[in-house]
C-alpha cells in the first residue's frame, strides 16, 4: 500500500486558505521521497497570525498554482494510499474546505492521525505535538514548514510502527486501538480513537 505523510499550512482561519502542502513518501519502512509546494489560496487573504507561524506572504504565492491544480499533480499518487497527518482533523479538513471551494470531488483514499497514535504508543508524554515528538526521538526539523512537517511525521509514524512490532504502517491502527479514517468521493470518515474494552476478572 502506497503511504504518504502531508501537512498544509493555511494563509488564514479560513480552513480552505491552504498556501503550502508538504508530503513525504513512506515504502519499507524509510522516507523516500519529500516534496513542497506553495499554494495560491482562492482568497489571497492572509492572517498575520498565520504568517508568523510559518513566514509565508502573498508575495511569496502570486505566481503559484491553485488548489486544485497543485494536488492534480499528485492525484496517482494519492488514489488508493494510506495517508498520515498529524492532527488529521485539521489536515483533512483544509483539504475537504478547499475542494469544497472549487466543487471538486474528494479523492479515494484512508487516512490515519499521527497524534492519535502517538498518545496511544506513548502515554507518558506530557504533550503529542509534532515537535514534542521530534524532541523525544532526537529529530531535527524547521517547524510549521509543509515538507518537513510532512517528514517528522512520517518518521514519528514509522518509530511507532517498529516500536509496536508492525510491520506495515497499515497494522498500526489495530495494534493501537484507531479507527482509520476515509475520504471518499460522497464524504468522509473520522480517523477515531477505538475504546479499549476492559478484560473481565477471571472466576
Amino acid at each position: 500500500m502506497k503511504t504518504i505523510a502531508i501537512d498544509f499550512e493555511t494563509a488564514s482561519e479560513e480552513r480552505g486558505s491552504a498556501c503550502s502542502v508538504g508530503l513525504a513518501w513512506i515504502e519499507d519502512g524509510e522516507v523516500v521521497r519529500v516534496e513542497e509546494r506553495l499554494i495560491r489560496p482562492k482568497s489571497m487573504r492572509f492572517s498575520p497570525f498565520n504568517i508568523a507561524i510559518h513566514g509565508i506572504r502573498p508575495e511569496h504565492v502570486e505566481d503559484a498554482a491553485e488548489f486544485p491544480e497543485v494536488m492534480d499533480e499528485f492525484a496517482e499518487d494519492f488514489s488508493g494510499a494510506m495517508m498520515i497527518a498529524h492532527n488529521a482533523a485539521f489536515d483533512f479538513s483544509v483539504w475537504r474546505s478547499a475542494l469544497d471551494a472549487y466543487r471538486q470531488p474528494y479523492p479515494e483514499l484512508s487516512y490515519l492521525c499521527s497524534v492519535k497514535m502517538a498518545q496511544r504508543m506513548w502515554p507518558q508524554l506530557g504533550s503529542h505535538r509534532l515537535n514534542s515528538l521530534a524532541v523525544h526521538l532526537g529529530l531535527t526539523f524547521m517547524h510549521h514548514n509543509a515538507a518537513d512537517d510532512a517528514r517528522v511525521c512520517a518518521l514519528a509514524s514509522i518509530a511507532m510502527m517498529r516500536e509496536a512490532g508492525a510491520v506495515h504502517l497499515a497494522e498500526l491502527p489495530e495494534r493501537v486501538g484507531i479507527s482509520v479514517g476515509r475520504l471518499y468521493r460522497g464524504g468522509y470518515d473520522a480517523c477515531s480513537v477505538r475504546r479499549i474494552r476492559k478484560r473481565e476478572p477471571a472466576l
